[in-house]
C-alpha cells in the first residue's frame, strides 16, 4: 500500500469497517459468562448489540446449548437466519476454521476434515463472507500470550495449552482453491486470513493464474507461532506487500488488539475487536465485553475524525458481491501489476 502526503488526513481515507468477534470459541463459558452468550436468543442478540455499537461486520462462530462450541451447520444455518433477520445490513463472516470446540476429549483444537470445512459454501442462508486461511501452517496460538493473559482463564489449564501450542491449519494448495472455487459458485466472498507476505504471495499467484477471480479482502493475523509477531516492523513490512486496491483489516491478540487498532484507525486501515481476540481491558483490571470494545474504537475514529462506516457503506468498502471475470480483471482490480507478456 503507498502512502503519499495526505494519507494520514481523515478526509483521505475510507469510512471506517469494525469487524467484532463477539462468540469466542476458544474461551469457556465460564472464563467470561456475562458475555459469552449460549442460548440462540442470546447469540443473535450479542450481533444486535455489536451492530448498534457501530460494528458492522460479525465474524460467527456458534455455540451449543452447554456452552461448547458447535460443528453443526445446521446450528450455523439457524444463527446465520436469526441475525439476517435482526440485522440484515450486517455483513455476516463465518469462521472458517469451525475448529475449536471438542466433539469429545482430546480434540480441543482439531480443525475439521477438508469435505465438512468445504460444506460452509452450501450454508443456507448464505454468509456474505467465509474466512480462509492460506497456506498449512503452525497456528500456535499459545506462543505469544503471557501468563497474564492465562491467568483467570481455562487456558491456564495445562492440557489446553498444549492443544493450542499443537494446533496446525490445514491449508493446502489443492484444497484452497477449491473451496475459493465453491465459495465463489455460491456468491460467497473470500476473506482471506494471512499471517504473513508468505500467504499473500500465495494469493498473488492464485490470482495470475485465474483460479482466484476474486476482491483482496484480507486481514493480517500475527497471532502465534507460524505467523508474524505483533510488531510495528512487521505491520508496515506486510502494508508495504499489500496492493492499493485490496482492503486491509488487523486482527491482534490479547493486550495487543488495541495499539494495533489504534494505529490501523490512524492509517485508515480497518479493525477487529471482540471476545475471540481478547477479553481484557489494557490493564488487564477486568474483563472487557464485545460491546464495550466496539464503543471505544468508536470513540478513538471520533477523535480522530474518521467516520465509522454503516452497514450499507460496509458493504461498498467490502465489495460484497463483487466478483471477477478473469485473471486480468482481477489483478488490474485488487491493484497488483498485469500478468507479463513475452519479453515485457
Amino acid at each position: 500500500m503507498n502512502f503519499i502526503d495526505g494519507s494520514l488526513y481523515p478526509e483521505n481515507q475510507e469510512k471506517l469497517v469494525i469487524t467484532v468477534a463477539p462468540y469466542g470459541p476458544q474461551f469457556e463459558v465460564g472464563d467470561f459468562p456475562e458475555d459469552i452468550p449460549v442460548t440462540m436468543d442470546e447469540q443473535v442478540q450479542k450481533a444486535v448489540d455489536c451492530y448498534e455499537a457501530g460494528a458492522t461486520v460479525l465474524h460467527l462462530h456458534v455455540r451449543e446449548l452447554d456452552g461448547k462450541g458447535s460443528k453443526r451447520l445446521s446450528k450455523f444455518n439457524e444463527l446465520i437466519a436469526g441475525v439476517r433477520e435482526a440485522v440484515p445490513d450486517m455483513i455476516i463472516q463465518v469462521g472458517g476454521s469451525i475448529s475449536f470446540a471438542p466433539e469429545s476429549e482430546g480434540e480441543v483444537a482439531k480443525w475439521l476434515s477438508d469435505d465438512t470445512r468445504h460444506m460452509l459454501a452450501e450454508l443456507t442462508p448464505k454468509p456474505d463472507q467465509v474466512t480462509l486461511a492460506i497456506n498449512s501452517n503452525q497456528f500456535n496460538i499459545i506462543e505469544a500470550l503471557s501468563d497474564a493473559d492465562l491467568a483467570g482463564t481455562s487456558f491456564a489449564d495445562p492440557v489446553k495449552q498444549i492443544a493450542y501450542r499443537e494446533m496446525t491449519i490445514p491449508a493446502g494448495p489443492g484444497w484452497v482453491e477449491e473451496h475459493v472455487k465453491r465459495l465463489s459458485a455460491n456468491g460467497i466472498q473470500v476473506q482471506f486470513q494471512m499471517g504473513n507476505i508468505n500467504s499473500l504471495e500465495t494469493v498473488e499467484r492464485m490470482m495470475r493464474r485465474g483460479v482466484c477471480n476474486v476482491p483482496l479482502i484480507l486481514t493480517w493475523i500475527p497471532i502465534g507461532g507460524g505467523a508474524d509477531s505483533m510488531t510495528p516492523y512487521n505491520m508496515t513490512n506486510f502494508m508495504r506487500a499489500v496492493p492499493d486496491g485490496a482492503v486491509l483489516t488487523f486482527e491482534g491478540q490479547m493486550n495487543n488488539v488495541l495499539p494495533l487498532n489504534m494505529m490501523a484507525i490512524a492509517m485508515g486501515l480497518h479493525v477487529r475487536c471482540g471476545i475471540e481476540d481478547t477479553i481484557w481491558t489494557p490493564d488487564r483490571s477486568r474483563k472487557m465485553s464485545s460491546v464495550e470494545q466496539i464503543e471505544q474504537l468508536v470513540r478513538i475514529a471520533n477523535e480522530c475524525a474518521r467516520p465509522v462506516a454503516n452497514g450499507k457503506e460496509a458493504r461498498e468498502i467490502y465489495k460484497i458481491g463483487t466478483f471477477y471475470k478473469d485473471a486480468d480483471e482481477t489483478l488490474a482490480a485488487n491493484g497488483f501489476a498485469p500478468n507479463r507478456k513475452p519479453r515485457h
